[in-house]
């Protein structure tokens, strides 16, 4: 069965959210283990990796914000980078871009 991604934003499952966590909150420390691993093995890799990550919690400084000003007034000068010239840099069309997400490398062996 392939499951396609949806707009989170779309959708509001804040009741399914809200009743999942409170059914994990009550499972004993095997089970919880358990249901970690299956809901691991349900997300996609960069998922999981995203799930897991740390949130940057440093403030910006001076020299972020300016840099991310110059960058906001840069793309309402001149636009953004179209996806498919991103994609001839490196040497790929939207057709591999297509197929790249319909059939996903492999998971590294790590």
């Amino acid at each position: 069965m392939k499951m396609r991604r949806t707009n989170a934003v779309a959708l509001d499952h804040s009741d399914e959210r809200q009743n999942a966590h409170a059914f994990l909150g009550r499972l004993p420390d095997d089970q919880l283990s358990a249901v970690r691993g299956l809901l691991g093995a349900m997300l996609s890799p960069l998922d999981r990796e995203l799930a897991l990550a740390p949130i940057d919690d440093e403030p910006v400084t001076p020299d972020d914000a300016a840099a991310i000003q110059a960058g906001i007034a840069s793309l309402d000068r001149n636009g953004g980078v179209g996806l498919e010239e991103v994609l001839a840099d490196f040497g790929l069309t939207t057709d591999d871009f297509h197929k790249m997400a319909e059939d996903p490398a492999p998971e590294d062996a790590a």
